[in-house]
């Protein structure tokens, strides 16, 4: 399953949680997340597209760029 990787604007954990609670809504559809509030990264292993992934966490109102896969 491939690991997609986000820029998403965080600036405190109030943002780090609102991207982990549109995640978890996902359900089963996330594997596993990892979210790094100093390097504004987030990492999410699924099963959905990136296009997929990037409209759920701009749902968040952060400011959101697409970095890359990590297979």
């Amino acid at each position: 399953m491939p690991v997609h990787e986000f820029k998403v604007e965080m600036t405190c954990t109030g943002c780090s949680g609102a991207v982990e609670r549109v995640l978890k809504k996902l359900g089963d559809k996330v594997e596993d997340m990892t979210i790094d509030l100093e390097g504004k990264t987030v990492q999410i292993k699924s099963s959905l597209s990136s296009d997929e992934l990037l409209a759920v966490l701009k749902k968040t109102g952060k400011e959101t760029t697409y970095i890359g896969c990590k297979n």
